[in-house]
């Protein structure tokens, strides 16, 4: 078995307010293997994004890494300084942003954003091989080398969002993070989207981690789902898996929820609402929803504990203690 291409250990993320410490990330720890692809699922506010920020090392204040690590490779991401940081994004593990209208520089053509993106970590580079390797990116996303000489608004939603995965891919990083990449597009958007992540993910053997709402782009595009609540990973397990079988009530809740031909025009809803991070219940954190709450659940948080078909589970349910 080969070493991940991405592990992250124990990370732990706070953001300090006027009115106390709210913990976005309470101790998250998850593996990828090269060319594999991890959904990152979960209602808003559980941590998804935060995560996403904190690998990046893009957590800005009040907010604080307070522990953990993250590993590329053989490269510690958490212990570099702000300059290799810097030179670590694009070439190591790149993001590709949620709204795409808001994250090209309008009064820039795509070119320059994309040339100063490989200047920022290559130095020495002719400007002409840099412009090949431009256009070559634009290309393998499906979008014509004459988009290199256009203006963010001479190009559609759809355009713009593969515009940045194609910055996002520019140096060949070993990691790429999609945080909700099609949010903003149509239903034929989306999947041209997806297709183009999917593609140029196996043409550079990158490890993908795709952050979203919607259940039915992660069944069909994703290897592994990790359900996220309150801060803290509920269930990581397969895809088959997740949508046959969800071990943890919160994971059940949310398969459950997904409306299906058998029962058409019922839509069933997860009662309650997620919890402030400033006020955490005792115990499990889903406890007051839970529809299987026992008595240890109000006072004792369970461990990701690993079960036999090899998912993973922080469920008092599938411990001895219960």
């Amino acid at each position: 078995m080969s070493n991940p291409v991405l592990q992250i250990s124990d990370l732990q993320v706070s953001y300090y307010t006027d009115t106390g410490r709210a913990t976005a990330l309470d101790g998250v720890s998850l593996a990828l293997n090269v060319g594999e692809k991890l959904g990152l699922v979960g209602e808003s506010g559980s941590g998804k994004s935060t995560m996403a920020l904190a690998m990046m090392r893009m957590i800005k204040p009040p907010g604080r890494i307070e522990g953990g690590r993250v590993l590329v490779g053989d490269t510690d991401l958490t212990s570099l300084t702000d300059e290799q940081m810097l030179r670590a994004r694009l070439s190591k593990i790149a993001y590709i942003p949620q709204g795409a209208m808001n994250s090209l520089n309008p009064v820039m053509r795509i070119g320059n954003q994309m040339m100063d993106a490989i200047k920022a970590h290559v130095s020495g580079d002719a400007k002409a091989d840099m412009r090949e390797r431009c256009v070559e990116a634009l290309e393998s996303v499906d979008l014509k080398p004459a988009v290199f000489k256009m203006y963010p608004h001479e190009l559609s939603g759809g355009m713009k969002q593969r515009v940045c995965i194609a910055i996002g891919i520019l140096l060949k990083p070993q990691v790429i993070i999609a945080d909700e990449p099609t949010s903003a597009l149509d239903v034929v958007t989306q999947r041209q989207v997806m297709e183009t992540i999917d593609r140029v993910q196996k043409q550079i053997g990158a490890a993908v981690i795709l952050i979203g709402h919607d259940m039915g782009l992660m069944a069909q595009f994703v290897d592994k789902v990790a359900v996220m609540y309150a801060g803290r990973l509920a269930e990581l397990s397969t895809v088959r898996q997740m949508f046959t079988s969800p071990a943890h009530p919160y994971a059940q809740a949310l398969i459950s929820s997904l409306p299906n031909l058998e029962n058409k025009g019922v839509f069933q809803g997860i009662p309650g609402l997620a919890p402030s991070l400033l006020r955490l219940p005792s115990g499990c954190a889903f406890h007051p929803r839970c529809p299987r709450v026992m008595d240890i659940c109000t006072s004792v948080r369970p461990d990701l504990n690993t079960l036999e078909d090899g998912r993973n589970v922080a469920c008092h349910l599938y411990t001895e203690k219960a």
